[in-house]
Parts: C-alpha cells; sequence; structure tokens
C-alpha cells in the first residue's frame, strides 16, 4: 500500500510531456495548436536528437507537448521508440504518445486539395509515399498511449476530443457546444445529448425562404409559428439548465448539446441559434457550430495540413 502511495506521489511530481506524431496530413499541426490553448507549451518539428538536450534543463512549470513527424533528418520508427524507452525510464517525466491517424483516402484528398507536396514523396505518386509512410509508422502506432481518427473529424471535434484527455486545467469552467447536423449526413460524433426537430414546420417548403438558412430572422420566426416550437424550446433548455451543474460538479470540462433535421439548414440551425444564445445569457460558455452550413461555405484546403486553416479560426473564437 505504501508502494503504491509512493507511486501516486511519484506520477504527480513527474513532467506531463506529450509526444505528438502521426502520419503526414492527420492533423498533428491542428493538435499542436490545440494543446498549446489548453496550457501546454509546445514545439513543433523538434529533431529526436535534441529532444534529451531540451529535457535536461530545469522542470517547467507547465506540460510540454512536442511534434515530432518524418520531416526531421534524424527521424525514424526505431529512434522514436527509443526515445519513448528512454523517457519512460526517466521518473521525471511522464510521457504520453498522441496518434493522429487517418484513411488512406482521406489522406490522398487533403494532399490533391492543398497540391503539396508529401514529406516523402520524391517522383512518386502521392499514395505511394503515403504508404510508406503509414508503414514506417506502424511501430509507433502500436505505442501509442492516445490514438485519434482524424478522418470525419472536424477542427471543432478534434479540439473536444484532446481536451477530453489533455486538458491542463481539468477544473475550470464547463464549455458547452450547440450543434445542428443534418441526419441524412449521419449523426456528429461526441454529441452528449442529441434532439430531433424534424417535426417542426419546414421553410424548405416556402420558395422565399428556401435560399435562406436558420441564422435568418425570417426562417427563426417561420420556425417558431409552430404551435409546438415553444414548448419543445423551454423544455429543452430547462433539461440543459438542470443537466448542467450536474456534469460539471462530475469533472466535465465539454459538453455538446445536437439539433437535428433533415437537411440541417433550417430547423436544427434556427433551433440551436436560440439554445446557444440561452445558455450563454444564463451565465454558461458557448460555443455553435453548424455542420451543415460549414460543409456549404467550406473555404480551399489549408496548406499546412488537413485540418489547420480551420483550426485558426476556432482558436480565434477562444
Amino acid at each position: 500500500m505504501a508502494d503504491d502511495a509512493m507511486a501516486d506521489m511519484h506520477d504527480d511530481r513527474a513532467q506531463r510531456l506529450v509526444l505528438v506524431t502521426g502520419p503526414s496530413g492527420a492533423g498533428r499541426s491542428t493538435a499542436i495548436n490545440v494543446l498549446e490553448d489548453l496550457g501546454y507549451e509546445s514545439i513543433d518539428n523538434l529533431p529526436l536528437s535534441l529532444v534529451p538536450r531540451l529535457l535536461d534543463g530545469p522542470a517547467r512549470p507547465v506540460p510540454l507537448a512536442l511534434g515530432l513527424d518524418v520531416r526531421n533528418r534524424d527521424f525514424s520508427a526505431a529512434n522514436l521508440i527509443e526515445l519513448i524507452d528512454r523517457l519512460t525510464r526517466l521518473p521525471e517525466y511522464a510521457p504520453e504518445v498522441l496518434y493522429l491517424d487517418c484513411a488512406t483516402e482521406q489522406l490522398l484528398r487533403r494532399f490533391n486539395e492543398t497540391r503539396r507536396r508529401h514529406p516523402l514523396r520524391a517522383e512518386g505518386a502521392p499514395l505511394d509515399a503515403i504508404l510508406a509512410e503509414r508503414d514506417m509508422l506502424a511501430p509507433i502506432r502500436a505505442r501509442a498511449d492516445v490514438l485519434v481518427d482524424t478522418s470525419e473529424l472536424s477542427p471543432h471535434d478534434l479540439k473536444a476530443e484532446l481536451a477530453r484527455w489533455f486538458d491542463a486545467e481539468p477544473g475550470r469552467r464547463l464549455a458547452v457546444s450547440v450543434q445542428s447536423f443534418s441526419y441524412k449526413r449521419g449523426v456528429p460524433r461526441g454529441v452528449d445529448m442529441m434532439f430531433d426537430c424534424r417535426f417542426l414546420a419546414n421553410p424548405h417548403w416556402e420558395p422565399a425562404l428556401r435560399p435562406l438558412d436558420g441564422r435568418d430572422k425570417a426562417v427563426q420566426d417561420y420556425v417558431a409559428s409552430d404551435p409546438r416550437y415553444d414548448e419543445f424550446f423551454e423544455r429543452v433548455r430547462d433539461l440543459a439548465l438542470f443537466t448542467l451543474p450536474a456534469h460539471l460538479d462530475e469533472g466535465k470540462a465539454h459538453l455538446a448539446i445536437g439539433f437535428g433535421c433533415t437537411g440541417g439548414q433550417h430547423r436544427s440551425v434556427t433551433v440551436a441559434e436560440k439554445m446557444a444564445d440561452a445558455l450563454a445569457k444564463a451565465g454558461w460558455q458557448v460555443s455553435i457550430r453548424h455542420r451543415e452550413l460549414e460543409r456549404r461555405e467550406k473555404a480551399p484546403a489549408p496548406a499546412d495540413d488537413g485540418l489547420e486553416l480551420a483550426s485558426r479560426a476556432v482558436r480565434a473564437q477562444g
């Protein structure tokens, strides 16, 4: 029992160190930025040979995140595994490997959209480089402490997922995300509470309202004119306000509330907008996203990796 207590004390004193890696285009740069937002000191693209020298200095007051990938001239699976083993033996560090993975076809699409050259590509096709890198990283993937597949994740989703694993301040306020979506495109990942809005009056059948969305007052007024709207909204709002403090007491850092309709353009957007406003007025920290509107308005793919540009917008929102 005493040994267990000593081990716990030892773990508490150890410097938290997250090694972030994964195939090019899977979102590693985005993850580094997210970890920085979560209170980590973040360093990207550090040569493996310099990591021990970096860690030789005095202990840092905040956890550390290091981005490591095949662009480093001394990078190899063997070298990284050797580094992981070395760090694991050091009592002053608590290393964790965060591996960002992504489906091959999604990686290929991201490289084709950005027109960036894959770090391993010489004269061959991008697919060859992607497959070669995946084979190279397979032993590291097997050693991952946290494995996140970004194939279907937006920057918002990735930020929420990483916060669940790596939040450096778990005691801070509960962050609430209110989302709209289309059932035709499937239910979004990571939603904690979900409500179906397809029974409400549909502005799609009004020609003047069809091209608009639920952020427009005319659409909101139309949806709110449904005699069932007020009671539905009030019941969902009261349920959220009742449960949010309980989630906070349980130590939850993030809670996602989703509203779906057929196309994700009118009814779900209306209710999500109204709900986000109501919860914010009640004092909760609220962010809002509209999945289908984001798809429709999506800007050209970024030049850094498949998620970076949109991540900057997320970070700018705080």
